[in-house]
């Protein structure tokens, strides 16, 4: 199981002391592997693009519009958190559903 976040982000630390068997990849500096970003965008849509982050409120209007996949190739910080590669399922973000499926 792969973890994909932020190591500042309180959501995705508290997903990994829950999941400790997990790996975790911080996508500021290692991104997201194109395969997993391909399959999260195909399962998530724009669900993926944390519009609350201060990464989106600072892109221009045209930045904004562009294609969300192309989006998160470029800020990877953009893409909410956590994402949860789990091998045949993957999760966004950690509530109390993804925590009850996971642990």
């Amino acid at each position: 199981m792969t973890l994909y976040g932020l190591k500042t982000c309180g959501t995705c630390r508290r997903a990994l002391a829950a999941l400790p068997q997990a790996t975790f990849v911080d996508v500021r500096k290692e991104g997201v592997p194109e395969e997993v970003l391909s399959r999260a965008e195909a399962l998530f849509g724009d669900k993926l693009v944390n519009t609350r982050s201060t990464t989106w409120r600072e892109l221009s209007e045209d930045a904004r519009a562009k294609p969300k996949g192309d989006l998160l190739r470029a800020h990877p910080t953009l893409m909410k958190r956590p994402l949860i590669d789990a091998g045949d399922q993957m999760y966004l973000g950690w509530d109390t559903k993804t925590e009850a499926a996971l642990v």
